[in-house]
């Protein structure tokens, strides 16, 4: 018999090598179709709920490494809570109107004009639903748990019905109104914007300071006399119809001495501003209050207008001249103030951004841009244009287009925020933040913020259920727009484009209402911000399983201008809550030097190709060990990196396995009460590591997972329990109590820490529990998270052996300096004499185990310290001496021993040895050992 044959060496057949891009797929194929997802949340009926309300992606192309982010830290947390006592179903979303997909189909060569409102939206539902598969099945593939089956869409008829109840609603509350002020419109999508829409850049504009001729100066300003104004936006001009001034600032009439004009100057900004306009001498004639320039007025510079003078509190000292160019028709302040002032809100520009007839035939026809030109010639050729110059500044851009936008006042509707501001406000403090600073960021946004502009000249989205009687007078009303919900429910939101109005209406309504006009429909959609914002009603409140409001919502930090923000507008309006109790906001995902990722740079990461080479399971574990609360980074060296842990992971799990191949724990387990002290403390420790991984996914915090989960497989698996138990479970007999006792610990270990890495990776955990005969359940899935036990005296227990950790990080050092003196080679070549104070005796005594085995060495002589010579080293407080092991090497466990050869069968083992073979290996006596 061989001697190898009577070492307990552990056997598995589960490989070392995940080849994760294929077995992930077949084991994803397995799930559903065994319908794992349905039988959890079987198993969780009546358990109290966990509700995490996913924010629709835009259905828009395969998913990019900010979704698998995103979809994969919401699967975490859903399948972590859905094993740990809560029913936790997951129903993943999908935004499906609005302009990108337009765009899309634009791009395909579809003509939006040509084929009429009804079919391009066929044509863009076909596109959406195509879109809404592509990145299910990219979802599907990263291991993503969800009700697939049941997805929202904001297309399907009954999220379109309940958004529209939700407008309703707000209707019915006086809440949407009609206006024509200054929005953000985008020229290249010809629409208006909402703030969410927005993103800005700096760019360089062209700023003139220019004069503005006194017409009536009411006894105190001559005619010869100009008003000095600054503008940043010069095609503006032709739009202008005022002049603000600040009431308090105090105004200069100044009389440069080579000219025979006088001009209106802020007196605080003379000085710098004469410089620029090369005025190196000049004369105050007089100083006029801002307040006694009110209602005085001026020409136009070249048009037949008359611009008024207003006082406002916009106008500051900053820049400019402390005059400001007012154009109602293209900026919120200058309307606001138009209003004040009943002045004429003129729009000179189009849909597409192209100035109109009414500027002016030098204008007409030409883009808003290349119009500043045209405004600095004629102010150069009308002899008022005192200065150009180019200032760098903030701009809004749209961000779908990349195009700059302009403001521009059109008719839209509106969704007051003013009237209930405070309502979103008081319930935004009893929702919880992580990171804490994001209540801070959304409750100055809803604070700052102005009326939501809720209406897009668009065809693909949900319609504005407002109709108009003969006269133009607006129809909205709730009643009326429960009704188009209800066809709506039935026929989706198509039978708004196919129907007239009349065939829209209640029964009954154009007779009662307006017998000889006929009523008109509103032809513009909702901003897609009010699609996905309704999703509490349309899907929160609407299906059966969930529950309104939401324990948590999870998506990048962007959402706070945008879903956070929308949803709980709406949710605030219609049921006076916020529509989640907390929202776990991530940062974005940038590339190894920490850039923006751009498709342009050629610097993304696309999950399908990280999937196809290294599998997803690389992905999940990449999302728990970065800070996702700031901008993380990512790259296919990052990815490597994170793929030598997931081997060191599994290959820990194959270690396990393997060593509790023979053990059954119905027969082989061992109690608490009667393991190895080691093993006791070590059950102990596991214990406690146990509380802490579930606290960090009680917290979210993916980041302390990982750490926790690498610390404890490397430092007190790996470095520790792991490397002295190997002897004992090689070594000692197979059913010993010392090695039972190891194995009880390590099949505890095996089967908790399966539960406990699921979430994170969950194609390794299923394939683990296929190779573990004692599952009484068929999926890793459907088992529950492992509990923290009340252990009796564990706290003490884990601080006694934490001490002698210190003594073993002595002993090693010791070792390693006999090591390097070439006095040994292995630790198992060493003897060990500790000199011990009383203290330190005591702890060692009440310890209950044989230290030798534990620091690996062949012998440990253990005295007391006034023992101890004087050359003896002192290694973190404890004096050890280093020797050459006595006796000779046993071939079996390759330790020394004084007693080779006690049983003259076996001469080459120690009698320890030689008893467990004559024990437990009778055929050794029969055919001999071979060594």
């Amino acid at each position: 018999m061989k001697l190898k044959e009577t070492l307990n060496l552990g056997k598995t057949k589960f490989p070392m090598r995940g080849n994760l891009p294929q077995t992930e797929a077949q084991r994803e194929e397995i799930w559903f179709e065994n319908k794992v997802y349905e039988q959890r949340q079987k198993l969780n009926e009546g358990k109290p709920s966990f509700m995490l309300h996913d924010g629709p992606p835009y259905a828009n192309g395969n998913i990019h490494i900010g979704h698998a982010l995103n979809k994969i830290s919401k699967d975490i947390i859903v399948r972590y809570k859905s094993m740990n006592g809560f029913y936790a179903p997951y129903v993943p979303g999908w935004d499906t109107h609005g302009l990108p997909i337009e765009q899309q189909l634009t791009k395909a060569g579809k003509d939006r004009k040509k084929v009429g409102p009804i079919i391009w939206r066929k044509m863009a539902e076909e596109f959406a639903r195509k879109q809404v598969n592509i990145q299910m099945t990219d979802f599907k593939r990263l291991g993503v748990s969800a009700d697939w089956d049941h997805p929202y869409l904001t297309l399907l008829p009954e999220f379109e019905a309940a958004q529209l109840r939700v407008f309703g609603k707000m209707a019915g509350k006086n809440l949407i109104y009609r206006g024509k002020k200054p929005v953000f419109w985008s020229w290249s999508s010809e629409s208006a914007l909402a703030m969410a829409e927005i993103e800005y850049h700096d760019v360089t504009a062209q700023t003139a300071f220019y004069g503005e001729q006194v017409k009536d100066g009411k006894g105190l300003l001559d005619e010869d006399t100009y008003f000095v104004v600054w503008t940043t936006t010069p095609w503006t001009i032709p739009a202008s119809r005022g002049i603000s001034v600040n009431a308090d600032f105090t105004y200069a009439v100044v009389q440069p001495n080579d000219s025979t004009k006088k001009y209106v100057i802020a007196k605080a900004l003379l000085e710098t501003d004469a410089a620029k306009f090369g005025w190196t001498d000049y004369t105050v004639q007089a100083e006029l209050k801002g307040s006694q320039l009110e209602y005085m007025t001026a020409k136009h510079p070249f048009m037949d207008v008359e611009l008024l003078v207003m006082t406002g509190d916009h106008v500051t000292l900053d820049a400019g001249t402390g005059l400001v160019h007012t154009a109602p028709g293209f900026g919120e302040d200058d309307y606001i103030i138009g209003q004040r002032y009943g002045l004429e809100v003129a729009v000179p520009v189009d849909d597409q951004g192209k100035m109109t007839a009414e500027a002016g035939a030098d204008f007409e026809g030409l883009l808003y841009s290349d119009a500043d030109a045209v405004s600095l010639k004629k102010l150069a050729e009308a002899g008022v244009l005192l200065k150009e110059e180019d200032l760098l500044h903030s701009y809004p851009f749209d961000w779908r287009t990349k195009k700059p936008v302009i403001f521009r006042a059109v008719p839209q509707w509106f969704a007051s925020i003013e009237t209930f501001r405070q309502d979103i406000l008081d319930q935004l403090d009893k929702v919880e933040f992580q990171p804490e600073w994001g209540k801070k960021r959304l409750y100055n946004m809803i604070r700052d913020r102005g009326d939501w502009v809720i209406s897009r000249q668009r065809v693909w989205g949900v319609p504005l259920p407002i109709f108009y009687a003969e006269d133009g007078t607006a129809i909205v009303d709730e009643a009326v727009i429960d009704h188009v919900a209800d066809l709506v429910a039935e026929h989706g939101s198509n039978i708004w484009f196919e129907k007239e109005a009349k065939e829209l209406l209640p029964a009954g309504y154009q007779n009662e209402h307006s017998p000889h006009g006929n009523f008109t429909k509103e032809m513009d959609i909702m901003d897609v911000w009010f699609d996905s914002g309704s999703s509490h009603q349309g899907v929160m409140n609407a299906r059966e399983n969930l529950k309104f409001p939401a324990d948590l919502v999870l998506e990048g930090s962007d959402q706070y201008r945008g879903w956070f923000n929308s949803s709980l507008i709406t949710s605030v309006a219609v049921t006076g809550q916020a529509p989640y109790k907390k929202i776990l906001s991530q940062g974005f995902t940038l590339d190894g030097n920490g850039d923006k990722m751009s498709k342009s740079l050629g610097n993304t990461i696309s999950p399908n190709e990280v999937v196809k080479a290294m599998g997803a399971e690389i992905i999940r574990l990449w999302v728990t060990t970065v800070d996702s609360s700031a901008d993380m980074k990512v790259s296919m060296e990052i990815l490597k990196t994170v793929s030598d842990s997931y081997r060191k992971i599994r290959n820990t799990m194959r270690f396990l396995l393997a060593n509790t191949a023979d053990f059954v724990p119905a027969n082989d387990t061992v109690d608490y009460a009667d393991l190895q002290a080691v093993d006791q403390y070590f059950y102990a420790r596991f214990n406690e590591f146990v509380g802490e991984m579930k606290t960090s996914y009680d917290a979210f915090d993916f980041q302390a997972l990982y750490k926790l989960l690498i610390n404890f497989i490397n430092v007190d698996l790996s470095a520790f329990y792991l490397d002295f138990t190997k002897d004992i479970l090689y070594v000692e007999a197979p059913n010993s109590q010392a090695r039972r006792s190891v194995q009880t610990v390590l099949y505890k270990i095996l089967a908790d820490l399966k539960q406990l890495i699921l979430p994170i990776l969950p194609h390794t955990a299923e394939e683990i529990h296929e190779y573990m005969d004692n599952e009484t359940s068929d999926f890793a899935y459907l088992a529950e998270m492992p509990q923290v036990l009340d252990l009796p005296d564990a706290t003490n227990l884990i601080a006694k052996w934490q001490r002698f950790m210190t003594l073993r990080d002595a002993a090693n050092k010791a070792l390693e300096v006999a090591r390097d003196d070439k006095l040994i080679g292995k630790p198992a070549e060493a003897a060990l004499t500790v000199y011990l104070t009383d203290e330190q005796a005591d702890l060692l005594d009440s310890l209950g185990q044989d230290l030798r085995v534990i620091l690996m060495v062949s012998q440990l002589h253990l005295k007391k310290i006034s023992e101890a010579a004087d050359d003896v080293a002192t290694y973190d407080d404890y004096k050890i001496s280093v020797a050459k092991a006595a006796g000779e090497v046993s071939p079996r466990d390759r330790m020394y021993h004084t007693d080779l050869g006690a049983d003259s069968d076996f001469p080459m083992l120690s009698a320890h040895e030689a008893a467990i073979i004559r024990e437990n290996y009778p055929a050794a006596l029969e055919e001999g050992l071979e060594f």
